[in-house]
Protein backbone atom coordinates (compact mmCIF):
# COMPACT_ATOMS: atom_id res chain seq x y z
CA UNK A 1 0.00 0.00 0.00
CA UNK A 2 2.68 2.23 0.75
CA UNK A 3 4.83 1.69 -2.91
CA UNK A 4 1.16 2.69 -4.56
CA UNK A 5 0.82 5.57 -2.28
CA UNK A 6 4.81 6.49 -2.74
CA UNK A 7 4.39 5.83 -6.43
CA UNK A 8 0.76 7.92 -6.97
CA UNK A 9 3.13 10.40 -5.43
CA UNK A 10 5.63 10.60 -7.87
CA UNK A 11 3.16 10.41 -11.05
CA UNK A 12 1.05 13.34 -9.93
CA UNK A 13 4.69 15.31 -9.25
CA UNK A 14 5.96 14.55 -12.62
CA UNK A 15 2.08 15.50 -13.89
CA UNK A 16 2.46 18.63 -13.06
CA UNK A 17 5.10 19.47 -15.10
CA UNK A 18 2.58 18.94 -18.16
CA UNK A 19 0.21 21.77 -19.74
CA UNK A 20 -3.19 20.87 -19.05
CA UNK A 21 -2.34 17.83 -17.24
CA UNK A 22 -5.78 16.31 -16.56
CA UNK A 23 -6.50 16.73 -20.36
CA UNK A 24 -3.02 15.28 -21.22
CA UNK A 25 -3.32 11.92 -18.86
CA UNK A 26 -6.82 11.24 -18.30
CA UNK A 27 -7.84 8.43 -16.24
CA UNK A 28 -10.85 6.20 -18.11
CA UNK A 29 -13.52 4.82 -16.27
CA UNK A 30 -14.85 1.18 -15.97
CA UNK A 31 -17.28 1.41 -18.90
CA UNK A 32 -14.85 3.19 -21.39
CA UNK A 33 -12.21 0.47 -20.75
CA UNK A 34 -14.78 -2.23 -21.62
CA UNK A 35 -15.70 -0.47 -25.11
CA UNK A 36 -11.75 -0.44 -25.91
CA UNK A 37 -11.64 -3.87 -25.37
CA UNK A 38 -13.27 -4.68 -28.27
CA UNK A 39 -10.41 -3.30 -30.46
CA UNK A 40 -7.20 -4.94 -28.43
CA UNK A 41 -6.52 -7.78 -27.17
CA UNK A 42 -4.65 -8.25 -22.89
CA UNK A 43 -1.18 -8.59 -22.80
CA UNK A 44 0.95 -9.37 -19.90
CA UNK A 45 4.40 -8.17 -18.80
CA UNK A 46 7.05 -8.77 -15.62
CA UNK A 47 8.70 -6.32 -13.62
CA UNK A 48 11.64 -4.57 -15.69
CA UNK A 49 10.04 -5.61 -18.56
CA UNK A 50 9.74 -2.76 -21.77
CA UNK A 51 6.24 -2.54 -23.58
CA UNK A 52 7.75 -0.26 -25.85
CA UNK A 53 11.47 1.35 -26.80
CA UNK A 54 13.10 4.12 -27.73
CA UNK A 55 13.69 4.24 -31.61
CA UNK A 56 12.16 0.91 -31.99
CA UNK A 57 8.31 1.09 -33.62
CA UNK A 58 6.04 1.04 -30.98
CA UNK A 59 3.09 -1.41 -31.31
CA UNK A 60 0.21 0.83 -30.26
CA UNK A 61 -1.55 2.08 -27.57
CA UNK A 62 -1.70 0.25 -24.06
CA UNK A 63 -4.36 0.90 -22.04
CA UNK A 64 -3.59 -0.04 -18.24
CA UNK A 65 -5.68 -2.48 -16.56
CA UNK A 66 -3.39 -3.28 -13.55
CA UNK A 67 0.11 -1.65 -12.44
CA UNK A 68 2.44 0.85 -13.48
CA UNK A 69 4.64 1.66 -16.03
CA UNK A 70 7.61 4.24 -15.48
CA UNK A 71 7.47 6.54 -18.97
CA UNK A 72 11.96 7.99 -19.47
CA UNK A 73 13.35 9.84 -21.54
CA UNK A 74 16.82 8.47 -23.04
CA UNK A 75 18.67 10.57 -25.50
CA UNK A 76 21.33 8.89 -27.71
CA UNK A 77 24.03 10.53 -25.04
CA UNK A 78 23.06 7.84 -22.21
CA UNK A 79 21.04 10.16 -20.48
CA UNK A 80 17.72 8.82 -18.67
CA UNK A 81 14.96 11.28 -17.44
CA UNK A 82 11.55 10.41 -15.88
CA UNK A 83 8.65 11.75 -17.86
CA UNK A 84 5.71 10.12 -15.76
CA UNK A 85 4.72 7.20 -14.12
CA UNK A 86 1.20 5.98 -15.25
CA UNK A 87 -1.07 3.60 -13.79
CA UNK A 88 -5.31 1.53 -14.48
CA UNK A 89 -7.03 3.70 -16.51
CA UNK A 90 -4.30 5.25 -17.83
CA UNK A 91 -3.56 4.86 -21.86
CA UNK A 92 -0.03 5.02 -23.21
CA UNK A 93 0.73 6.49 -25.97
CA UNK A 94 1.62 9.66 -28.23
CA UNK A 95 0.63 10.53 -32.25
CA UNK A 96 3.27 8.64 -33.94
CA UNK A 97 1.31 5.51 -32.97
CA UNK A 98 -1.33 6.33 -35.27
CA UNK A 99 0.95 5.42 -37.94
CA UNK A 100 3.14 3.06 -36.00
CA UNK A 101 6.20 5.29 -35.98
CA UNK A 102 9.14 4.81 -33.65
CA UNK A 103 8.26 5.57 -29.98
CA UNK A 104 9.94 8.73 -28.57
CA UNK A 105 10.30 7.17 -25.17
CA UNK A 106 10.68 4.38 -23.19
CA UNK A 107 8.00 2.11 -21.38
CA UNK A 108 9.30 -0.21 -18.90
CA UNK A 109 7.15 -2.29 -16.15
CA UNK A 110 7.07 -1.79 -12.64
CA UNK A 111 6.13 -4.73 -10.75
CA UNK A 112 3.51 -7.02 -12.94
CA UNK A 113 1.99 -4.76 -15.34
CA UNK A 114 -1.56 -5.94 -16.90
CA UNK A 115 -2.46 -4.12 -20.24
CA UNK A 116 -4.88 -3.82 -23.31
CA UNK A 117 -2.76 -3.42 -26.43
CA UNK A 118 -4.88 -1.62 -28.89
CA UNK A 119 -2.61 -1.85 -32.29
CA UNK A 120 -2.27 1.35 -34.79
CA UNK A 121 -4.79 0.34 -37.40
CA UNK A 122 -7.28 -0.73 -34.81
CA UNK A 123 -6.48 2.37 -32.76
CA UNK A 124 -7.30 4.37 -35.84
CA UNK A 125 -10.70 2.26 -36.21
CA UNK A 126 -11.41 3.38 -32.83
CA UNK A 127 -11.09 6.67 -33.14
CA UNK A 128 -13.39 6.71 -36.02
CA UNK A 129 -15.94 4.34 -34.29
CA UNK A 130 -16.06 5.70 -30.33
CA UNK A 131 -16.84 9.86 -31.80
CA UNK A 132 -16.79 10.84 -27.70
CA UNK A 133 -14.09 8.90 -25.97
CA UNK A 134 -11.95 8.92 -29.50
CA UNK A 135 -11.76 12.41 -29.00
CA UNK A 136 -10.57 12.69 -25.56
CA UNK A 137 -7.77 9.94 -26.79
CA UNK A 138 -6.95 11.94 -29.72
CA UNK A 139 -6.72 15.18 -27.37
CA UNK A 140 -4.21 13.60 -25.23
CA UNK A 141 -2.04 12.22 -27.85
CA UNK A 142 -2.09 15.89 -29.13
CA UNK A 143 -0.92 17.45 -25.92
CA UNK A 144 1.35 14.71 -25.07
CA UNK A 145 3.25 15.37 -28.39
CA UNK A 146 2.87 19.33 -27.65
CA UNK A 147 4.41 18.78 -24.69
CA UNK A 148 7.37 16.42 -25.53
CA UNK A 149 8.18 18.80 -28.37
CA UNK A 150 8.04 22.08 -26.13
CA UNK A 151 10.13 20.12 -23.51
CA UNK A 152 13.00 19.04 -25.94
CA UNK A 153 11.83 15.40 -24.55
CA UNK A 154 12.93 12.28 -26.91
CA UNK A 155 13.82 12.35 -30.71
CA UNK A 156 17.91 13.08 -31.84
CA UNK A 157 20.45 15.23 -30.20
CA UNK A 158 21.64 18.28 -32.75
CA UNK A 159 24.92 19.45 -31.37
CA UNK A 160 26.86 22.60 -33.38
CA UNK A 161 26.28 26.46 -33.48
CA UNK A 162 22.82 27.46 -32.95
CA UNK A 163 23.77 30.54 -35.74
CA UNK A 164 25.54 27.31 -37.75
CA UNK A 165 23.42 27.04 -41.14
CA UNK A 166 23.41 23.08 -40.84
CA UNK A 167 22.03 23.38 -37.24
CA UNK A 168 18.68 25.94 -38.49
CA UNK A 169 18.38 23.57 -41.50
CA UNK A 170 17.77 20.77 -39.41
CA UNK A 171 16.04 22.14 -36.86
CA UNK A 172 13.54 24.16 -39.15
CA UNK A 173 13.25 20.28 -40.63
CA UNK A 174 12.18 18.44 -37.71
CA UNK A 175 10.24 21.64 -36.02
CA UNK A 176 7.92 21.94 -39.24
CA UNK A 177 7.23 17.85 -38.96
CA UNK A 178 6.42 18.16 -35.48
CA UNK A 179 9.44 16.22 -34.24
CA UNK A 180 10.87 16.82 -30.75
CA UNK A 181 14.77 17.12 -30.71
CA UNK A 182 16.96 19.12 -28.72
CA UNK A 183 20.02 21.40 -29.25
CA UNK A 184 23.49 21.35 -27.31
CA UNK A 185 25.89 24.37 -27.86
CA UNK A 186 29.61 23.14 -27.34
CA UNK A 187 30.74 26.59 -26.05
CA UNK A 188 28.42 25.65 -23.24
CA UNK A 189 27.48 22.00 -22.72
CA UNK A 190 29.88 19.46 -21.31
CA UNK A 191 28.21 16.30 -22.98
CA UNK A 192 28.40 18.42 -26.31
CA UNK A 193 31.51 19.50 -25.90
CA UNK A 194 33.20 15.24 -25.42
CA UNK A 195 30.89 14.37 -28.42
CA UNK A 196 32.98 17.17 -30.31
CA UNK A 197 36.32 16.11 -28.87
CA UNK A 198 35.67 12.54 -30.31
CA UNK A 199 34.22 13.00 -33.60
CA UNK A 200 36.52 16.33 -34.51
CA UNK A 201 34.19 17.84 -37.01
CA UNK A 202 35.24 19.95 -39.47
CA UNK A 203 32.84 23.13 -39.94
CA UNK A 204 31.09 21.45 -43.14
CA UNK A 205 30.40 18.64 -40.21
CA UNK A 206 28.01 20.81 -38.47
CA UNK A 207 25.69 19.83 -36.91
CA UNK A 208 26.39 16.32 -35.36
CA UNK A 209 23.07 14.77 -34.98
CA UNK A 210 23.01 12.08 -32.43
CA UNK A 211 19.93 9.39 -32.54
CA UNK A 212 18.74 7.69 -30.32
CA UNK A 213 20.61 4.23 -30.75
CA UNK A 214 23.99 6.58 -30.28
CA UNK A 215 24.46 6.55 -34.27
CA UNK A 216 26.40 10.03 -34.94
CA UNK A 217 25.42 11.91 -38.41
CA UNK A 218 27.49 14.83 -39.83
CA UNK A 219 25.40 17.25 -41.04
CA UNK A 220 23.22 14.43 -42.51
CA UNK A 221 20.65 15.69 -45.30
CA UNK A 222 16.52 15.74 -44.70
CA UNK A 223 16.31 12.59 -46.42
CA UNK A 224 18.97 10.91 -44.71
CA UNK A 225 18.02 12.37 -41.00
CA UNK A 226 14.46 11.30 -41.49
CA UNK A 227 15.81 7.14 -42.21
CA UNK A 228 17.83 7.61 -38.94
CA UNK A 229 15.00 8.63 -36.89
CA UNK A 230 12.59 5.99 -38.72
CA UNK A 231 10.08 9.04 -39.75
CA UNK A 232 10.17 7.61 -43.72
CA UNK A 233 7.74 4.48 -44.30
CA UNK A 234 7.80 3.46 -47.80
CA UNK A 235 5.30 1.59 -50.11
CA UNK A 236 3.90 -1.18 -48.43
CA UNK A 237 5.02 -4.33 -50.20
CA UNK A 238 2.97 -4.93 -53.55
CA UNK A 239 0.35 -2.70 -52.72
CA UNK A 240 -1.49 -0.38 -55.12
CA UNK A 241 -3.20 2.56 -53.68
CA UNK A 242 -6.69 3.96 -54.56
CA UNK A 243 -5.26 7.54 -54.82
CA UNK A 244 -1.02 8.82 -54.32
CA UNK A 245 -1.24 12.53 -53.64
CA UNK A 246 2.53 13.86 -54.27
CA UNK A 247 2.66 17.27 -52.04
CA UNK A 248 1.65 17.73 -48.76
CA UNK A 249 0.62 21.20 -48.43
CA UNK A 250 -3.08 22.30 -47.78
CA UNK A 251 -4.40 20.97 -50.97
CA UNK A 252 -2.60 17.67 -50.49
CA UNK A 253 -4.10 17.68 -46.83
CA UNK A 254 -7.33 18.47 -47.65
CA UNK A 255 -7.23 15.70 -50.62
CA UNK A 256 -6.20 12.94 -48.32
CA UNK A 257 -8.25 13.81 -45.01
CA UNK A 258 -11.24 13.95 -47.00
CA UNK A 259 -10.05 10.70 -49.56
CA UNK A 260 -9.39 8.94 -46.25
CA UNK A 261 -12.42 9.44 -45.05
CA UNK A 262 -14.73 8.14 -47.48
CA UNK A 263 -12.90 4.99 -47.54
CA UNK A 264 -10.12 5.19 -50.47
CA UNK A 265 -6.54 3.94 -49.75
CA UNK A 266 -4.53 7.18 -49.97
CA UNK A 267 -0.60 7.40 -49.79
CA UNK A 268 0.73 10.97 -49.64
CA UNK A 269 4.19 11.81 -50.67
CA UNK A 270 6.74 15.11 -49.82
CA UNK A 271 9.98 16.08 -50.28
CA UNK A 272 10.58 18.25 -46.97
CA UNK A 273 6.96 18.80 -44.40
CA UNK A 274 3.60 18.53 -44.37
CA UNK A 275 2.02 22.38 -44.90
CA UNK A 276 4.06 23.27 -47.91
CA UNK A 277 4.41 27.40 -47.85
CA UNK A 278 1.76 27.69 -45.57
CA UNK A 279 3.29 25.85 -43.17
CA UNK A 280 6.00 28.67 -42.75
CA UNK A 281 3.35 31.35 -42.15
CA UNK A 282 3.52 32.62 -38.99
CA UNK A 283 -0.18 34.10 -38.48
CA UNK A 284 -2.98 33.03 -41.27
CA UNK A 285 -6.19 35.56 -40.45
CA UNK A 286 -8.54 34.96 -43.32
CA UNK A 287 -9.12 31.70 -43.29
CA UNK A 288 -12.79 30.84 -42.53
CA UNK A 289 -13.40 29.81 -39.07
CA UNK A 290 -10.43 31.48 -36.97
CA UNK A 291 -11.32 34.96 -36.22
CA UNK A 292 -8.12 35.37 -34.35
CA UNK A 293 -6.27 33.76 -36.83
CA UNK A 294 -3.85 30.16 -36.72
CA UNK A 295 -0.28 29.72 -37.44
CA UNK A 296 0.44 28.04 -40.33
CA UNK A 297 2.20 25.13 -38.79
CA UNK A 298 -1.25 24.84 -36.49
CA UNK A 299 -3.39 24.28 -39.15
CA UNK A 300 -1.15 21.95 -40.86
CA UNK A 301 -0.22 20.18 -37.85
CA UNK A 302 -3.86 19.53 -37.36
CA UNK A 303 -4.39 18.25 -41.41
CA UNK A 304 -1.45 16.43 -41.06
CA UNK A 305 -2.95 14.33 -37.83
CA UNK A 306 -6.41 13.81 -39.74
CA UNK A 307 -5.33 12.34 -42.28
CA UNK A 308 -3.46 9.91 -40.42
CA UNK A 309 -6.26 9.57 -38.17
CA UNK A 310 -8.28 8.32 -41.30
CA UNK A 311 -5.57 6.28 -42.38
CA UNK A 312 -3.61 8.03 -44.86
CA UNK A 313 0.07 6.68 -45.22
CA UNK A 314 2.08 9.56 -45.55
CA UNK A 315 5.63 9.48 -46.65
CA UNK A 316 7.98 12.56 -45.37
CA UNK A 317 10.60 13.03 -46.43
CA UNK A 318 10.77 11.54 -50.04
CA UNK A 319 10.74 12.59 -53.48
CA UNK A 320 9.02 11.38 -56.48
CA UNK A 321 11.45 11.51 -59.76
CA UNK A 322 9.04 10.57 -62.19
CA UNK A 323 5.70 9.31 -62.90
CA UNK A 324 4.90 6.66 -65.37
CA UNK A 325 1.23 7.04 -67.02
CA UNK A 326 1.40 3.83 -69.35
CA UNK A 327 -0.66 1.90 -66.43
CA UNK A 328 0.76 -1.08 -66.77
CA UNK A 329 -1.11 -3.69 -64.41
CA UNK A 330 -3.70 -1.05 -64.33
CA UNK A 331 -1.27 1.32 -62.00
CA UNK A 332 0.00 4.81 -62.25
CA UNK A 333 3.95 4.20 -60.92
CA UNK A 334 5.89 6.32 -59.34
CA UNK A 335 9.28 6.01 -58.35
CA UNK A 336 10.40 7.61 -55.71
CA UNK A 337 14.15 8.88 -54.88
CA UNK A 338 14.59 5.79 -52.19
CA UNK A 339 14.46 3.40 -55.28
CA UNK A 340 10.92 1.74 -54.41
CA UNK A 341 7.91 2.21 -56.75
CA UNK A 342 4.58 3.78 -55.40
CA UNK A 343 1.77 2.55 -57.66
CA UNK A 344 -1.78 3.87 -57.32
CA UNK A 345 -4.89 4.14 -59.71
CA UNK A 346 -5.31 7.71 -59.58
CA UNK A 347 -2.52 10.46 -59.06
CA UNK A 348 -3.40 14.02 -57.05
CA UNK A 349 -0.65 16.44 -58.67
CA UNK A 350 -0.40 18.80 -55.31
CA UNK A 351 3.21 19.55 -55.69
CA UNK A 352 2.53 23.04 -55.13
CA UNK A 353 5.43 25.78 -56.19
CA UNK A 354 8.85 27.06 -54.51
CA UNK A 355 9.66 30.69 -54.28
CA UNK A 356 11.42 31.80 -56.98
CA UNK A 357 15.27 33.40 -56.67
CA UNK A 358 15.93 37.07 -57.41
CA UNK A 359 18.52 37.25 -59.91
CA UNK A 360 21.34 38.72 -57.61
CA UNK A 361 24.65 37.13 -58.20
CA UNK A 362 26.54 35.38 -55.34
CA UNK A 363 22.80 34.16 -53.95
CA UNK A 364 23.20 30.91 -53.99
CA UNK A 365 26.29 31.78 -51.83
CA UNK A 366 24.43 32.50 -48.64
CA UNK A 367 21.56 30.51 -49.09
CA UNK A 368 21.32 29.08 -45.59
CA UNK A 369 24.01 31.88 -44.04
CA UNK A 370 21.52 34.14 -43.62
CA UNK A 371 19.23 34.25 -46.88
CA UNK A 372 15.98 32.44 -46.05
CA UNK A 373 12.94 31.35 -47.59
CA UNK A 374 10.64 31.43 -45.19
CA UNK A 375 10.59 32.70 -41.83
CA UNK A 376 9.33 30.44 -39.14
CA UNK A 377 10.58 31.14 -35.05
CA UNK A 378 13.67 29.24 -35.78
CA UNK A 379 15.04 32.10 -38.16
CA UNK A 380 13.22 34.71 -35.86
CA UNK A 381 15.71 33.81 -32.96
CA UNK A 382 18.54 34.52 -35.33
CA UNK A 383 16.80 38.15 -36.22
CA UNK A 384 16.37 39.13 -32.52
CA UNK A 385 17.14 42.56 -32.04
CA UNK A 386 18.95 43.37 -35.24
CA UNK A 387 17.82 45.01 -38.73
CA UNK A 388 16.84 42.36 -41.17
CA UNK A 389 15.70 42.90 -44.78
CA UNK A 390 12.65 41.07 -46.77
CA UNK A 391 12.19 41.01 -50.21
CA UNK A 392 8.62 40.95 -51.53
CA UNK A 393 4.63 42.06 -51.82
CA UNK A 394 2.44 39.07 -51.49
CA UNK A 395 0.09 37.95 -48.65
CA UNK A 396 3.28 35.74 -47.49
CA UNK A 397 5.55 38.12 -47.39
CA UNK A 398 3.10 40.54 -45.61
CA UNK A 399 2.92 37.85 -43.00
CA UNK A 400 6.90 37.19 -42.68
CA UNK A 401 7.35 41.07 -41.81
CA UNK A 402 4.64 41.26 -39.42
CA UNK A 403 5.94 38.17 -37.44
CA UNK A 404 9.41 39.34 -37.96
CA UNK A 405 8.60 42.81 -36.53
CA UNK A 406 8.30 41.22 -33.26
CA UNK A 407 11.60 39.90 -33.05
CA UNK A 408 14.02 42.29 -35.02
CA UNK A 409 14.92 45.88 -34.38
CA UNK A 410 13.81 47.01 -37.84
CA UNK A 411 12.42 45.21 -40.91
CA UNK A 412 13.22 46.70 -44.05
CA UNK A 413 10.41 45.95 -46.69
CA UNK A 414 12.18 46.20 -50.22
CA UNK A 415 9.47 45.97 -52.86
CA UNK A 416 10.39 45.77 -56.53
CA UNK A 417 6.77 47.72 -57.61
CA UNK A 418 5.38 50.90 -56.13
CA UNK A 419 2.89 50.16 -53.70
CA UNK A 420 0.93 46.95 -52.05
CA UNK A 421 -2.47 47.11 -53.15
CA UNK A 422 -2.44 44.87 -56.01
CA UNK A 423 -0.97 41.94 -54.57
CA UNK A 424 -1.10 41.98 -50.43
CA UNK A 425 -4.72 41.55 -48.32
CA UNK A 426 -6.11 44.52 -47.03
CA UNK A 427 -5.49 43.83 -43.22
CA UNK A 428 -2.28 43.18 -44.02
CA UNK A 429 -1.40 46.20 -45.37
CA UNK A 430 -3.04 47.98 -42.21
CA UNK A 431 -1.00 45.21 -39.94
CA UNK A 432 2.09 47.03 -41.92
CA UNK A 433 1.34 50.48 -41.71
CA UNK A 434 0.68 50.67 -38.04
CA UNK A 435 4.08 48.49 -37.11
CA UNK A 436 6.59 51.33 -36.43
CA UNK A 437 9.84 49.13 -37.16
CA UNK A 438 8.42 48.20 -40.72
CA UNK A 439 10.18 50.15 -43.28
CA UNK A 440 8.76 50.21 -47.04
CA UNK A 441 10.94 51.00 -49.61
CA UNK A 442 8.81 50.55 -52.95
CA UNK A 443 9.97 50.70 -56.48
CA UNK A 444 13.60 49.50 -55.07
CA UNK A 445 15.59 45.89 -55.87
CA UNK A 446 18.65 44.44 -54.22
CA UNK A 447 21.92 45.02 -56.14
CA UNK A 448 24.36 42.81 -54.20
CA UNK A 449 25.00 40.62 -51.06
CA UNK A 450 28.53 40.32 -49.39
CA UNK A 451 29.69 38.46 -46.24
CA UNK A 452 32.82 38.10 -44.18
CA UNK A 453 35.52 35.27 -44.82
CA UNK A 454 32.90 32.19 -43.16
CA UNK A 455 30.53 32.93 -46.04
CA UNK A 456 27.98 34.61 -43.78
CA UNK A 457 25.80 37.46 -44.93
CA UNK A 458 26.82 40.95 -43.42
CA UNK A 459 25.70 43.39 -45.78
CA UNK A 460 23.04 43.77 -48.57
CA UNK A 461 23.18 46.71 -51.15
CA UNK A 462 19.92 48.29 -53.26
CA UNK A 463 19.15 50.85 -55.47
CA UNK A 464 15.76 52.75 -56.67
CA UNK A 465 14.31 51.54 -60.15
CA UNK A 466 13.37 55.40 -60.69
CA UNK A 467 16.97 57.36 -60.32
CA UNK A 468 20.80 56.22 -59.54
CA UNK A 469 19.95 56.30 -55.95
CA UNK A 470 21.92 53.40 -53.95
CA UNK A 471 21.94 52.80 -50.57
CA UNK A 472 23.52 49.97 -48.32
CA UNK A 473 22.97 48.39 -44.40
CA UNK A 474 24.74 45.88 -42.07
CA UNK A 475 22.24 43.29 -42.41
CA UNK A 476 22.71 39.54 -41.48
CA UNK A 477 19.34 38.03 -42.49
CA UNK A 478 17.44 38.25 -45.71
CA UNK A 479 14.23 36.96 -46.34
CA UNK A 480 12.53 36.19 -49.81
CA UNK A 481 9.35 36.01 -51.21
CA UNK A 482 9.14 36.84 -54.54
CA UNK A 483 6.79 34.77 -56.55
CA UNK A 484 7.15 30.39 -57.10
CA UNK A 485 7.78 28.45 -60.02
CA UNK A 486 5.69 25.67 -60.18
CA UNK A 487 7.12 22.01 -59.07
CA UNK A 488 6.31 20.09 -61.94
CA UNK A 489 9.62 18.74 -63.09
CA UNK A 490 8.99 15.20 -62.40
CA UNK A 491 5.98 15.54 -64.32
CA UNK A 492 8.34 15.33 -67.65
CA UNK A 493 6.93 12.37 -70.28
CA UNK A 494 3.48 11.61 -68.78
CA UNK A 495 1.88 13.49 -71.07
CA UNK A 496 0.07 16.02 -68.79
CA UNK A 497 -0.01 19.13 -70.29
CA UNK A 498 1.42 22.10 -68.66
CA UNK A 499 1.03 25.77 -69.42
CA UNK A 500 3.71 28.38 -70.40
CA UNK A 501 4.87 28.82 -66.54
CA UNK A 502 4.81 25.47 -66.59
CA UNK A 503 1.63 25.45 -64.33
CA UNK A 504 -0.56 22.11 -64.93
CA UNK A 505 -3.36 22.84 -67.21
CA UNK A 506 -6.62 21.32 -66.31
CA UNK A 507 -10.59 20.68 -67.37
CA UNK A 508 -11.75 22.22 -70.85
CA UNK A 509 -8.24 24.34 -71.14
CA UNK A 510 -6.41 21.50 -71.82
CA UNK A 511 -6.64 20.92 -75.57
CA UNK A 512 -6.12 16.93 -75.52
CA UNK A 513 -9.83 16.97 -73.49
CA UNK A 514 -11.20 19.05 -76.02
CA UNK A 515 -14.64 17.03 -77.10
CA UNK A 516 -14.66 15.02 -74.28
CA UNK A 517 -16.58 15.35 -70.60
CA UNK A 518 -14.21 16.16 -67.81
CA UNK A 519 -13.82 17.20 -64.60
CA UNK A 520 -12.47 20.54 -63.67
CA UNK A 521 -9.33 19.48 -61.95
CA UNK A 522 -8.63 16.08 -64.29
CA UNK A 523 -5.72 17.23 -66.57
CA UNK A 524 -4.97 15.73 -69.90
CA UNK A 525 -4.05 12.39 -68.41
CA UNK A 526 -7.33 10.78 -67.14
CA UNK A 527 -6.83 9.39 -64.16
CA UNK A 528 -4.77 12.42 -62.75
CA UNK A 529 -5.53 15.32 -61.23
CA UNK A 530 -4.35 19.25 -59.64
CA UNK A 531 -4.85 20.65 -56.80
CA UNK A 532 -3.91 24.00 -55.27
CA UNK A 533 -0.65 26.43 -56.27
CA UNK A 534 0.45 23.75 -58.76
CA UNK A 535 -2.61 23.87 -60.71
CA UNK A 536 -2.96 26.52 -63.79
CA UNK A 537 -5.36 29.55 -63.09
CA UNK A 538 -6.05 28.30 -59.28
CA UNK A 539 -6.26 31.00 -56.53
CA UNK A 540 -2.95 31.28 -54.38
CA UNK A 541 -5.14 31.10 -51.28
CA UNK A 542 -5.09 27.99 -48.27
CA UNK A 543 -8.64 28.45 -48.54
CA UNK A 544 -8.76 27.89 -52.86
CA UNK A 545 -6.40 24.94 -51.75
CA UNK A 546 -8.18 23.19 -49.20
CA UNK A 547 -11.89 23.54 -51.53
CA UNK A 548 -10.15 22.03 -54.20
CA UNK A 549 -8.80 18.98 -51.82
CA UNK A 550 -12.25 18.74 -51.02
CA UNK A 551 -13.77 19.06 -54.41
CA UNK A 552 -11.17 16.39 -56.48
CA UNK A 553 -12.60 13.80 -54.17
CA UNK A 554 -15.85 13.45 -56.16
CA UNK A 555 -14.09 12.99 -59.21
CA UNK A 556 -11.73 10.65 -57.82
CA UNK A 557 -14.74 8.30 -56.73
CA UNK A 558 -16.05 8.75 -60.56
CA UNK A 559 -13.18 8.02 -61.95
CA UNK A 560 -11.94 4.95 -59.60
CA UNK A 561 -15.68 3.61 -60.05
CA UNK A 562 -15.54 3.82 -63.74
CA UNK A 563 -12.32 2.04 -63.52
CA UNK A 564 -13.76 -0.91 -61.77
CA UNK A 565 -16.35 -1.75 -64.51
CA UNK A 566 -16.38 -4.21 -66.95
CA UNK A 567 -16.04 -3.64 -70.27
CA UNK A 568 -18.80 -4.68 -72.40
Amino acid sequence: MAQDESQRAEGDALISRFSRPEQTFPTLAAAEIERLRLFGEVRHYKDGELLFETGKRGPGMFVVLSGHVAITERDGLGHVTPVIDQGPGQFLAELGQLSGRPALVDGRAEGDVEVLLVPPDRLRALLVAEAELGERIMRALILRRVNLIQGGVGGPVLIGPSNSAGVVRLQGFLTRNGQPHHLLDPDSEHDAAEVIARYSPKPEDWPLVVTADGTVLRNPSEIELGRAIGMIGGPKNDRIYDVAIVGCGPAGLATAVYAASEGLSVAVVDTRAFGGQAGASARIENYLGFPTGISGQALAGRAFTQAQKFGADIMIPMSVKSLDCSRAGGAFALALDCGDTLRSRAVVVASGARYRRPEIANLEEFEGRGVWYWASPVEARLCSGEEVALVGAGNSAGQAAVFLSGHAKKVWMIIRGGGLGASMSRYLIERIEATPNIELLFNTEITALEGDETSLLRRIRWKSRLSSDEDSAEIRNLFLFVGADPATGWLAGCGVTLDRGGFVVTGAQSEQNLGRLVAPLETSVPGVYAVGDVRSGSVKRVGGAIGEGAQVVASLHGYLGDAAKPAL
